[in-house]
C-alpha cells in the first residue's frame, strides 16, 4: 500500500511591481498592498490544479486581508507629502560655530 499525499494550499503574491502603500485598519501601519490569492490542489506537495483565484488587500505586518475589487471599499492611502520631522515648513536650524 503506497500512501498518497494531497491537499489544498493558498498562495498570496503581490500584484504588479510598484504599489502605493495603504493604511492597515487593524495595526495602523502603512503596509497594505494589493495581492492575488490562489488556492491550488497539490499532489505530493506539487501544485497541480488552481482551484480559485481572487484579488485581495493584504497587510504585510499583521497579515490582515480583505477582498479587493470594483465596488468594494479599499484601505486609506498612506500619503505624507514633505515629511519634516515636526519642524515647520522652511525651518532651517542654525548651529553655533
Amino acid at each position: 500500500c503506497i500512501p498518497i499525499f494531497f491537499g489544498c494550499q493558498t498562495k498570496i503574491k503581490p500584484d504588479g511591481v510598484e504599489q502605493v502603500a495603504h493604511i492597515c485598519p487593524r495595526c495602523n501601519n502603512a503596509s497594505v498592498i494589493a495581492a492575488k490569492k490562489k488556492t491550488w490542489f497539490e499532489l505530493f506537495f506539487i501544485p497541480v490544479v488552481p482551484l480559485s483565484s481572487k484579488h485581495v488587500w493584504v497587510c504585510t505586518i499583521c497579515q490582515w486581508r480583505t477582498a479587493n475589487g470594483p465596488g468594494l471599499p479599499e484601505p486609506a492611502v498612506a500619503y505624507n507629502p514633505g515629511y519634516n520631522a515636526g519642524y515647520s515648513v522652511g525651518y532651517n536650524p542654525t548651529y553655533p560655530k
